[in-house]
């Protein structure tokens, strides 16, 4: 029975390199998939499209193809991302200059885009769904607008030749299943394999998670050498049944807990599992450790597709301003309770009205507030203020404002830090698959 080997190459955008490179090297791998897309990563990348047209593809995509390329090249590993985040075009063509300057003979890279669909979105008065309002009233500025497609546009690039794909939205699974559905031409409504296909990219797309890297707690869950976490492989068969595993003398650990741990991540029903390409169900799953870092997977299945796609929306929502100061010693928390009520004091006298504020204490009450934090006395703190603002004019008073305890607050305080963010806010809404149209375009060394 044909199988092939998929490596998972990165869970998010700013994610470790060694791993992948590890994979490239040692894996035996047919295929080295970089996931790097969050939610809020295409509209950061919408932005800095805007300040330089060449730019908005993520950043760490060069240092990437620089450390692997080499490898997949002598190997004949192709490689499939999402690394064209909100500028596919630009990103195809620096990784064609990288090719070249390594001296690449011989390359195919496939480019794929029609995810953006701002401008659809606008045409269609689409109404968001935590806004709960169509564009035309929400009163935001709507940075960027991407279709989540499937894997259908690089299935038809592999099958085109392609040894590189570079994509912006696309479903995480589908990254995944794309080589599937080529290798083992599985159909397009072959709904039980490709159930089983994305239960397998699913478990891929977020890297060291799988491998013990997420799922370590000291004393309890106890992972070995997270310092160098070895990312996953599957061995996949053409039935859909898989081995997860991970490069021998690496990192981490691949066992049943960690496979259920990953599965469960981010799911909202594990038998209505949407996505572009399949409604999968995962209820019917078996995890079966059968060696040494080595789980076999099986009984995922699916069920047909939906009409719509989903849409995730960017917008601009005013600005975060924060500033934060240490306190330590006998009294650090007295004296860090005292800054951050001088703060609200200064906002009331100088009518300063945010919308929206937090005054924490580090390491006392910032994650779950008075009523569950410690009883005991830490010996140091540190108090934070942060607000959001409409404008970055009213942000900026935030950190000033806990600057000046320096002199005017309580004695002893010091490492003042002070900031501004804009806010880029993500909303989501569904669009009817006809006006989503993906596109292949092709970069050649020949």
């Amino acid at each position: 029975m044909k199988t092939i080997r998929i490596g998972s190459g990165a869970g998010y955008a700013g994610d470790r390199i060694e791993p992948a490179l590890e994979l490239a090297q040692k894996g035996d791998i047919n295929y080295l998939v970089f996931e790097c897309l969050a939610e809020r990563t295409i509209a950061i990348g919408q932005k800095q499209k805007q300040q330089n047209p060449e730019k908005g593809y993520n950043e760490l995509l060069a240092d990437r193809m620089y450390a692997v390329l080499p490898t997949c090249l002598e190997k004949g590993i192709k490689i499939i991302t999402n690394m064209g985040s909100a500028n596919p075009t630009a990103a195809g063509q620096r990784v064609l200059e990288i090719a070249k300057e390594l001296g690449a003979t011989q390359l195919k890279i496939a480019v794929v885009t029609g995810d953006d669909v701002r401008d659809v979105l606008i045409q269609q008065d689409a109404r968001l769904d935590e806004i709960g309002q169509p564009v035309s009233t929400c009163g935001k500025e709507i940075l960027s607008a991407n279709a989540y497609m499937g894997a259908d546009a690089m299935v038809k690039a592999l099958h085109d030749g392609a040894d590189i794909i570079i994509a912006g939205r696309v479903s995480d699974p589908s990254l995944f299943l794309a080589p599937m559905m080529y290798e083992f031409n599985w159909a397009a409504d072959d709904w039980e394999h490709l159930g089983k296909g994305t239960c397998l990219g699913h478990l891929l797309e977020c890297a060291g998670q799988i491998t013990g890297g997420y799922y370590a707690d000291p004393g309890f869950k106890d992972i070995p050498h997270l310092e160098r976490l070895g990312f996953p492989i599957a061995e996949i068969d053409e039935n859909g049944d898989a081995v997860i595993t991970k490069v021998a003398g690496s990192g981490g650990r691949v066992c049943v807990d960690t496979c259920k741990e990953q599965m469960l991540y981010e799911i909202h029903r594990p038998d209505s599992y949407i996505t572009p390409d399949v409604v999968a169900d995962f209820t019917g799953v078996t995890f079966t450790q059968v060696g040494e870092d080595r789980v076999r997977v099986q009984g995922a299945t699916g069920r047909a597709k939906t009409d719509t796609l989903k849409v995730s929306v960017g917008y601009q929502d005013g600005f975060i301003g924060e500033g934060e100061i240490s306190y330590a010693g006998p009294g650090a928390v007295a004296r860090g309770r005292l800054a951050l009520d001088i703060v609200k004091g200064r906002f009331e006298v100088c009518g300063f009205a945010p919308s929206e504020v937090r005054f924490d204490l580090i390491g006392v009450d910032a994650l779950h507030g008075a009523e569950r934090s410690q009883r005991s006395e830490p010996y140091e703190v540190r108090a934070r203020v942060a607000a959001r603002c409409a404008t970055r004019a009213q942000a900026v008073k935030v950190g000033n404002e806990v600057e000046t305890l320096y002199t005017n607050g309580p004695a002893g305080g010091g490492g003042v830090n002070k900031g501004v963010k804009e806010i880029l806010a993500m909303d989501s809404t569904l669009l009817a698959r006809a006006f989503v149209t993906p596109a292949v375009n092709y970069l050649e060394i020949k």
